[in-house]
């Protein structure tokens, strides 16, 4: 008795494409999410932790200040792609996603100018002179850069599409969610930024 191969049908690339689009923002909400219940379960261990006592308060580096006005303004430029992708304005959507990933490398280093001026100030993320309120700093910008950094990937490939003039006005959903994180990690920072000048 001759075997039956049963071919399961590939669904079409149109089909497979439409399925990816109706995908894409509920996993990147679930992700932001995740994200968000990370930084909560943080900042509540800062809080709790710093209850018990034996906590050093110090000053923010002042770097923190120029850092968040990057991000926001970095918000603002990614408004401006969309808005010009909506009108296919295609050399304005590029530029100002080149001008978003030049702002999140700013903020990058700004982040690191921020780490250096703790360190002058003898604050430490680990050793024998370091103390649990540093430590917690350098974990809540450290983690905040690596999502940041998940974000500079995707707006370098959004860029990259942008240039091969891969969108336009009824189709530029990479560029929204691109959008979306993005915004999603300005309001992250700006919470962050808050919680730790408000809360030491």
């Amino acid at each position: 008795m001759e075997s039956v191969k049963i071919k399961k049908e590939r669904p079409h690339k149109a089909e497979f494409e439409a399925m990816r689009r109706k995908t894409a923002k509920p996993l990147l909400w679930i992700g932001i999410v995740s994200i968000i219940m990370l930084f909560s379960g943080l900042t509540s261990a800062y809080i709790v932790r710093a209850d018990n006592g034996n906590w050093l308060v110090f000053q923010l580096p002042s770097v923190a200040i120029i850092s968040t006005a990057i991000i926001i303004t970095s918000s603002l430029t990614m408004l401006l792609a969309q808005f010009y992708i909506k009108r296919d304005n295609f050399k304005a959507t590029s530029l100002f996603l080149f001008i978003t990933f030049i702002l999140g490398i700013a903020f990058t280093y700004s982040q690191y100018l921020g780490w250096k001026e703790l360190t002058i100030q003898g604050i430490y993320f680990l050793g024998k002179y370091s103390n649990a309120s540093g430590s917690f700093l350098y974990v809540i910008t450290v983690l905040h850069i690596l999502h940041l950094a998940g974000g500079l990937w995707a707006l370098l490939i959004t860029l990259i599409k942008s240039l091969r003039k891969r969108y336009n006005s009824s189709d530029y959903l990479g560029i929204e969610l691109c959008s979306i994180y993005w915004h999603f990690l300005d309001v992250l920072w700006i919470y962050l930024f808050l919680f730790l000048y408000f809360f030491r």
